[in-house]
């Protein structure tokens, strides 16, 4: 069966569908945290906003190449469903980008408009944050529901769109608390509680409704004896969870120790959702509706295009750690010049 299996190339579909997904993984995980950055930045003082857009200043930008090549990815290795992916969810895409861009105009424009001016595009900052993080909660329901129509699905996307803001925030909280010193890093502990309750309460809810709207999950999860093996992942994430919420009650601790402990306790439950979502999905790209193997290219052109993606998967691993590693320590105030 396995000489079958190699033979025949059917791996191939499989290796790209876990590319894909561990880059938008990265992605979530990379520019997530700058997103909510960006969203905590709303009422704060000025010193603060520049401290807080001075942490993510080097990395921000880099970080969207992720979704560029999960993208791609998904474009290349499985054109079909990318074309019914991204015409399902043209709106949000589209309003998406738009929240991408204007974000992006308005990091630059806040240090180079007269002082007079830096306040409204400091909310611009801020809008196309907010923006971009709700058109991806709203793909995401709208993805994890097949695209059903409807008041119940709507709904249920409008929950994901707010509980990734509310995630997306505590990941950029716990960015700040490592990145930050001072008066900024006790205010980013006590947003980091704040959004850890509305994260833990809006994953809770998700958790619970998903299975209703989709026989086939609630099958996966919950039919015996799955339920017995998957039990570890609802108990790790309870585990991590108040892991973070003790973390964050000591948390600042004497000559700094531990500030990173909050933020790699918020990526384990990041990864750990991601994971029960790829198994819920498996083994499908449009759920319910096409397989990996249905929606993918030829083998021929996966194996042509599999060297491409062994260049540049590394090339942006390099990148990204390199990048990471010059700017580690607290963050300074940014300089145009």
């Amino acid at each position: 069966m396995m000489d079958h299996f190699l033979t025949d190339q059917n791996w191939l579909p499989y290796l790209f569908a876990l590319l894909m997904g561990l880059t938008m993984l990265i992605y979530v995980v990379l520019d997530g945290y700058d997103l909510g950055v960006g969203m905590l930045t709303i009422n704060r003082g000025d010193a603060h906003k520049d401290r807080m857009i001075a942490s993510i200043g080097p990395f921000w930008d880099a970080n969207e190449t992720w979704l560029v090549l999960g993208v791609g990815i998904l474009l290349v290795a499985f054109p079909v469903a990318h074309g019914i992916i991204l015409t399902e969810l043209y709106l949000p895409v589209a309003l998406m980008i738009f929240g991408l861009i204007f974000r992006g105009v308005a990091f630059d424009f806040r240090a180079k408009v007269p002082a007079e001016r830096k306040a409204r595009w400091n909310r611009f900052f801020f809008l196309g944050s907010l923006l971009t993080t709700l058109a991806q909660g709203y793909m995401l329901g709208s993805y994890i529901l097949g695209f059903a129509t409807g008041l119940g699905p709507f709904l249920f996307s409008i929950l994901i769109a707010l509980v990734l803001c509310s995630a997306y925030c505590l990941v950029g909280a716990c960015w700040l608390i490592l990145k930050c010193e001072g008066e900024l890093q006790k205010k980013a502990v006590v947003w980091a509680k704040r959004h850890l309750f509305g994260a833990v309460v809006g994953l809770t809810a998700i958790s619970a409704a998903t299975p209703l709207f989709s026989p086939r999950i609630m099958e996966k999860w919950f039919s015996y004896p799955e339920i017995i093996w998957l039990a570890p992942f609802p108990i790790l994430s309870a585990v991590l969870v108040i892991a973070l919420y003790i973390s964050l009650q000591k948390t600042p601790r004497p000559q700094d120790r531990k500030s990173g402990l909050p933020l790699a306790l918020t990526i384990g439950l990041f990864i750990l959702s991601f994971v029960g979502l790829a198994y819920s999905f498996f083994p499908y790209v449009i759920p319910d509706q096409m397989t990996i193997l249905d929606a993918s290219t030829s083998p021929e052109a996966l194996t042509i295009m599999l060297w491409g993606v062994a260049i540049v998967f590394p090339v942006l691993i390099s990148y990204t750690a390199l990048s990471y590693y010059i700017f580690r320590g607290k963050a300074q105030d940014l300089s145009y010049d």
